[in-house]
């Protein structure tokens, strides 16, 4: 079976900018977590706002945990990407070749899109949800990735799939917005370009801003079900003491409908969007850096890739004609 290079190139790109943008803005994603993952008790918050984690980890001298499951996440972030560009682009080539048609409309782009995102979601999940655990654990704490899994049985490490499946609908927003915006742009640049010039690519700054356009737009819409799933993935406080009788103690299962109690009956309708701005801050600058990282990287990695086949095809024909 022939290897799709036009997808691999998609999928390469995709997964190198993703793990850019996931090293770059990773101390404000785990301050993000950990702010989504708190819930008000008593009318008491620890973190009032997104700058109250960061002053945390600076007053104890752990601005370094800030860091704490980084290598997880790019994993899980590396993976997640690059099996999602590899299925978004590979359905969208095979959806043209059986339907015949010369482009691919809104509706259609959805589901080809979530279909990439469920692939991801279910490969990737325990990668998530331990990441997410490392990052909610108090400063310092934080255990490595085996450690993580192991200590609860495999139904944990896929806490929050469901949640997971449903936001599959975030990247198909997400990804079917920015496509739509960039071939309108890019086909107004073509008409605009001369017959003989090179080709018409977005600039940095547009994907940039296109990027961050759609993500806001995807973020805004999924965002009580990107808190409970946080909540969900959460790691338990009482397993960052080393009290052995706590930890023997069994807790009970996290569940949405639990969750989504909790944060009504304690925090109201509001609860369900706390953290928006951070989410929306945090995600909207990683995936317009992915976006703009990605678009000048696939044209590179495309001209790599069709070098790398014609030296296989020429390395081929030589050792025939030895």
């Amino acid at each position: 079976m022939a290897v799709d290079l036009e997808s691999l190139s998609e999928a390469t790109s995709g997964a190198l900018g993703s793990l850019l943008s996931t090293t770059i803005l990773y101390p404000l994603d785990t301050c993000k977590t950990k702010f989504q993952a708190e819930v008000e008790s008593h009318g008491q918050r620890k973190y009032r706002n997104l700058s109250d984690v960061l002053w945390e980890a600076v007053s104890t001298g752990r601005v370094l945990s800030l860091y704490q499951g980084l290598g997880t996440k790019n994993l899980q972030s590396f993976i997640a990407q690059f099996i999602y560009f590899y299925g978004y682009s590979y359905f969208k080539r095979l959806y043209l070749e059986k339907s015949g048609s010369k482009s691919i409309g809104t509706k259609a782009n959805l589901i080809l899109a979530a279909a990439a995102g469920a692939c991801t979601a279910i490969v990737t999940q325990p990668l998530d949800t331990a990441s997410s655990r490392m990052q909610t654990s108090a400063f310092g704490k934080a255990k490595g990735l085996w450690k993580t899994l192991s200590e609860g049985t495999l139904s944990d490490a896929f806490d929050g799939l469901g949640i997971s499946l449903l936001l599959t609908s975030n990247p198909s927003i997400q990804f079917t917005v920015f496509d739509q915006l960039k071939q309108r742009l890019l086909a107004q640049k073509l008409k605009e370009a001369d017959h003989g010039s090179s080709p018409v690519v977005l600039s940095a700054f547009t994907a940039f801003l296109l990027g961050a356009v759609s993500k806001s737009i995807a973020t805004i819409l999924t965002y009580p079900a990107i808190r409970c799933k946080v909540m969900i993935q959460a790691a338990d406080p009482d397993n960052d003491n080393d009290d052995q009788t706590k930890r023997a103690q069994p807790k009970p299962r996290k569940t949405v409908l639990g969750v989504v109690r909790s944060i009504w009956k304690r925090e109201g309708i509001s609860g369900f969007f706390k953290g928006l701005e951070a989410q929306i801050t945090k995600t909207v600058l990683s995936s317009a850096l992915l976006l703009m990282i990605k678009e000048k990287i696939s044209a590179t990695a495309w001209v790599l890739i069709l070098a790398l086949q014609r030296y296989l095809l020429l390395t081929r024909g030589r050792l025939k004609n030895a």
